[in-house]
């Protein structure tokens, strides 16, 4: 019988392979490291952590999670958890870290204790404290707002782990912008943005802000937009390609009576109509590029019920924009003009209809066009007076001529399209009338410090709030918009599209220059009403 006879070269490539495998394995026991970072992967932080064993029953002291990857040769982030389980305060840390030969630590938290918790696994008790620790992580990079961390635990009890997989991810973001070592920068942020700013994502971010609650939701929708900012200023300035999806955040919600749409936008991240997105003065660059939009769209509703049909009337609430530096007024002053040269609401659209529109009769607004007071007047005078006895004339005459021209800086219009009703509102030039989202102001107005777009947030006749906001609320455009639904719609849930365009405009305020620009962010949310009695 003849022998199958291995090659000795075989048999050497063999044991170096197994002497590479026994390498790989004492690295493996050096830590316990779970890869999560395939490309279309999920990142379940949450799953991962709540699946371990207690710690005591850890091999190891250390536990570690790959967050992003994109090479086996390549530098990782990893979530670490260290255990202390020795003394009388036994705890344990999480910490992300930088690794590559060796692991340098970006972000750590406070200890948790886990005394009671040594022969179980996390609980929500931990979980919770851990969700605090990230979402202070995440405040701490907001530059001048302070404020302590509270969440609810009954919320906490629930299924959160969407939420706290997206916060998660959102401090890494964060982290690797502000921390990360330059190997690992650049493909990581890419990476993480595209996570964060996915479809899917939109809903635990929702659920997120409504835990945080008004006040921190602002804080940690600035604090995320600054580090967008930062991150899209030093790529530009490098010249690098920038393939991050729009850092823009929108939520709405329905309730009985009221439909509210939030919106929060970095001014970088906005369509400029200018080709050039920025201004050779490096600090009216810094003014303008530093700021955050920040909108609210409030409509209320009613159903009525009629013999033949049914009427849903929509009005006007509060439509609220408002441009915010997203850094100090110190930093501000230093690096840019201050905080009074900025963009200024322009334009906004809103459209409205339902998405299925079978039902839909007929859709009716108020009025076609708020028209502007325009108003003319010329008055002229006379005066005279005698001089005393001695002068060379007795009697002097002096006559004047004065003309007034108002114009309404702000024209609302109402129209309907198919059974969209549609919202808009333009900001008009006080001297001549034209439209300020699609013009240039005039060179020469520039030198005039009695322009109406010149000091702008301290005039009397300032088209906006002194903070540089707007507000339109519904004792001025209360007008209703009327849609007829067939009684056979009645019981039935309706949802409704609300498409919006919102224009920021950008004039000289006090500083003396010839740029001016304007941008452009959309969006659509969906709301709902229910057709009950």
């Amino acid at each position: 019988m003849a022998l199958n006879l291995v090659p000795l070269h075989f048999v050497k490539n063999l044991s170096s392979l197994f002497i590479e495998i026994n390498i790989i394995n004492v690295r493996i026991k050096e830590e316990s490291i779970t890869n999560a970072m395939a490309s279309n992967s999920v990142l379940d932080v949450w799953g991962w952590l709540v699946s371990l064993p207690p710690a005591s029953q850890w091999n190891l002291d250390t536990q570690c999670f790959c967050i992003y990857r994109s090479e086996p040769s390549q530098p990782s982030l990893n979530l670490r958890v260290i255990r202390n389980i020795h003394g009388h305060n036994p705890h344990v840390i999480f910490s992300l870290t930088a690794y590559f030969n060796s692991h340098i630590t970006l972000w750590s938290s406070n200890s948790l204790h886990i005394k009671e918790i040594i022969d179980k696994s996390f609980d929500s008790k931990t979980m919770q404290l851990l969700l605090c620790g990230i979402i202070a992580g995440v405040l701490k990079y907001e530059s001048y707002k302070k404020s302590s961390i509270s969440v609810p635990g009954m919320l906490i009890e629930k299924d959160c782990k969407d939420i706290f997989n997206l916060a998660l991810l959102t401090l890494a973001l964060l982290v690797c912008i502000y921390e990360a070592p330059q190997d690992l920068r650049f493909r990581s942020i890419e990476e993480l943005s595209l996570r964060l700013y996915r479809r899917n994502s939109q809903e635990s971010m929702k659920q997120l802000v409504r835990i945080l609650g008004s006040n921190l939701e602002e804080q940690w929708m600035r604090s995320v937009n600054l580090a967008i900012t930062n991150w899209i200023m030093e790529s530009r300035s490098s010249n690098l390609s920038l393939s991050l999806p729009s850092p823009f955040f929108a939520y709405s919600f329905s309730t009985v009576g009221l439909w509210k749409v939030q919106l929060y936008c970095p001014i970088t991240a906005m369509i400029s109509n200018n080709q050039g997105n920025s201004t050779h003065d490096s600090r009216l660059n810094f003014s303008l590029n530093y700021q955050q939009l920040e909108g609210v769209i409030q409509f209320t509703y009613k159903v009525i019920f009629r013999e033949y049909w049914i009427d849903v009337v929509v009005k006007v609430d509060n439509i609220r924009c408002d441009v915010n530096q997203l850094v100090s007024e110190k930093l501000m002053s230093k690096e840019g003009y201050g905080s009074e040269e900025k963009h200024f609401p322009s334009r906004i659209l809103l459209q409205l209809a339902p998405t299925v529109q079978t039902d839909v009769i007929s859709v009716s607004v108020s009025k076609s066009s708020d028209n502007p007071i325009h108003e003319v007047g010329v008055e002229k005078g006379v005066e005279g007076s005698f001089e005393p006895p001695g002068s060379y004339l007795g009697l002097k005459v002096s006559a004047s001529e004065t003309v007034t021209l108002a114009i309404k800086q702000w024209k609302f219009e109402q129209s309907v399209h198919g059974d969209s009703a549609v919202l808009n509102w333009f900001l008009h030039d006080g001297v001549n009338g034209r439209e300020v989202f699609s013009t240039k102001p005039p060179k020469m107005a520039i030198f005039r410090p009695r322009s109406w777009f010149r000091n702008r947030y301290s005039s009397a006749y300032r088209p906006s709030t002194r903070q540089g906001g707007v507000i339109f609320a519904g004792d001025e455009y209360g007008e209703s918009v009327w849609w007829k639904i067939c009684r056979g719609g009645k019981g039935k849930r309706m949802d409704w599209e609300i498409c919006g365009k919102v224009w920021l405009t950008y004039w000289p305020n006090k500083h003396r220059t010839f740029y001016s620009e304007t941008r452009m962010l959309e969006f659509k949310e969906l709301l709902h009403i229910n057709l009950e009695t």
